[in-house]
This record gives structure tokens, sequence and C-alpha cells, in this order.
């Protein structure tokens, strides 16, 4: 047996006999990513151990045992969010012992934002982990690049789309065509963008912690190589929403560039544009920086 998986498998007896003797414990499968927000969550329940007869020796012991199965369930959920493509945290915790550490930590660490007596006699302790910022699972995993690389140049044999604006009462929208060239030459930017939004709608995007935006050739235009790794575990590389206008998209600012997304790739987790849009995309950036900025949604 791995020197690994033995010390493992001895720390979860540990814990269960130790709780074996205070309260009963249970992990129930109820973490959840919450990938709008940034937020991990998860709940776990405490049965009083009825050795005890004083009802806040009971309470105290439910409320611990509850306590340790919300950190079972917080750890289980955290290293189940890819990182990258089909990489998961656990991948990480299991190649690299500081990253385990570190997430052990962030775990430790998680707020409680809500508690008490739920039905039968079952306490619970509600545990939320930041998905980025200070403490994070973003503090605990993403590594700085080995060199950061600049964001590419637009394609010379391309011509950069053209985005055609509509307006509401109470936004403003700039959208661009797949694959369309603009109707006029115009290699210079437009500018005024904050930000842009991918709509990957219908395509069944998976969210990651570190994707990348390519254009139909095959080009990375957008991952983590090209952004200031501190801003990146500080507020992540783009944000996700279900919808162009939600709270979720204010990330993009008030006037994004709106661009649809061919199809995604690497297992569904990177949006596929056209060359054309990414031309658009990159003439754009030059001129507000919303990429290195992090203004970057993707609507799913």
């Amino acid at each position: 047996m791995r020197p690994k998986k033995f010390l493992l498998m001895a720390a979860t007896l540990i814990v269960t006999l130790l709780f074996a003797t205070v309260g009963a414990f249970a992990a129930e499968g109820n973490g959840e990513v919450d990938w709008e927000r940034g937020m991990i969550t998860a709940r776990g329940y405490g049965v009083p151990n009825p050795k005890f007869r004083l009802p806040a020796q009971a309470k105290l012991a439910a409320r611990e045992a509850a306590k340790a199965s919300a950190y079972a369930e917080l750890l289980a959920t955290i290293k189940g969010i890819n990182v990258e493509e089909n990489t998961t945290v656990e991948n990480f915790t299991v190649e690299n012992q500081v990253i385990n550490t570190n997430v052990q930590g962030v775990v430790r660490g998680a707020q409680i934002v809500s508690e008490g007596w739920a039905e039968n006699d079952i306490y619970y302790v509600e545990m939320v982990v930041p998905m980025y910022g200070v403490k994070s699972v973003a503090s605990a995993v993403l590594q700085p690049p080995a060199r950061r690389e600049p964001i590419p140049e637009p394609v010379p044999s391309v011509q950069p789309s053209m985005p055609t604006t509509t307006t509401t009462t109470t936004t403003t929208t700039t959208t661009t065509i797949p694959g369309t060239p603009s109707v006029r030459p115009t290699s210079g930017a437009i500018g005024g963008y904050t930000g842009v939004i991918i709509d990957c709608r219908g395509l069944g995007l998976k969210p990651v912690m570190s994707p990348v935006i390519k254009n139909d050739q095959g080009q990375a235009i957008y991952g983590h190589r090209n952004l200031d790794p501190d801003k990146v575990i500080e507020y992540g590389m783009a944000g996700y929403s279900y919808d162009l206008t939600g709270s979720s998209a204010a990330r993009a600012g008030n006037n994004p560039l709106v661009i649809k997304a061919l199809r995604v790739e690497n297992h569904n987790s990177n949006p596929i544009i056209s060359t054309a849009d990414a031309n658009r995309l990159l003439i754009e950036n030059k001129a507000s920086g919303f990429l290195e900025s992090l203004s970057v949604v993707f609507v799913r």
C-alpha cells in the first residue's frame, strides 16, 4: 500500500472514531459550486450522541459532528472542481503536496454562514469557501506561469469582423456575427468597449478556473499565461453567467463587445470564436485593455 494512501485512510479512521464518541456525522454529497457567485457551499449534519444527558452537551456534540461533515463535503466538492480542461483540483493535490496542504488549509478556514437544528433532532452547519481572493481555492491551487506571454496580435490575413449595435431602453449591446468579415475595411479600433462577453449558450460550456479563448485556427488568444497571476487569483479569469444582461454579466461593464462562440472544445471548457471575431477582439483590447483587466464573461 502506498504511504500517502495509508496516511489518508488512517486520518479518516481517526476522525471517524473521534466523532463516534461525540456525535454521528454523515457526508451526503450536497456540496455545490456556484460559478456565478464564485463560492463553494456545503452542509454537514450531526446527530446527538444519546450518552450525553445534558442538552448543552448534546448540542455541542452534534454541532462538532456537523462541522466535521461539512468540512468533508467541502473538501470533496473542491477536489472535483475543474481547473483546466479535464484536470481537477484533486489531480493537483495528488501531484503536489504543497498544493494539497494549501487546499486543506482553505477548507479549515471555511466560514459558517448558517447553522441550527433541522428536523428529527439533527443539527446542521452550512459553510462556504470563496473560489477567488485571499485564502481561496485559487490561492491554494493556481500557480504563476514560468513566463508571462503577451496577448497575441491579430491574424493579418483575416479582416476583423464589424460589430452591429442594438439599443434597448436599458442597455446597449454590440454583437458580432460568427465568421462574418466587416462590411467595410476597418483594421482600427472602434473604441469604448468595457469588456467582452462570449456567448456560448446552447454549446454545453463547462466552467473551469483557467479557461482559454481560441480562434478557429486553433490559436489561443486569451489564457492564464497572458495575465497577471495575482489578478487571476483575486478575481478569476472570467465570470460565468446565464444571460447577457444579468448581474453576473456586469463584470464586462456597461458597453461590452458581445461575440457568439462557434463551438467549445477541450472537454467543453474552451470557447472557439471565428478568427475575424478574434481579430476584432484583439484590436479593441489593444485600445481599451479589458482583457488584461479580466473584464471577461462567458454566457452558458
